[in-house]
């Protein structure tokens, strides 16, 4: 089992790292915590040290501009 990342985009593409060695449940508890807000940035789930998302918020787990 490994450890997940929030990562969160914004309205001009540049993408940060919000949270970073959680459990999956807590990142993407984390991740629709944010969303809920209603702000326009987008936020996800990634598994640390995969380039692979986990999925919170798109569908299908890869990040795209809203």
């Amino acid at each position: 089992m490994g450890t997940y990342r929030v990562m969160r985009q914004d309205d001009n593409g540049n993408r940060f790292l919000v949270a970073k060695g959680l459990d999956r449940a807590e990142a993407q508890r984390l991740a629709a915590e944010f969303e809920a807000r209603g702000h326009k940035q987008l936020y996800w789930v990634e598994e640390d040290g995969s380039a692979r998302a986990a999925g919170t918020g798109t569908g299908d787990g890869a990040p795209r501009n809203a």
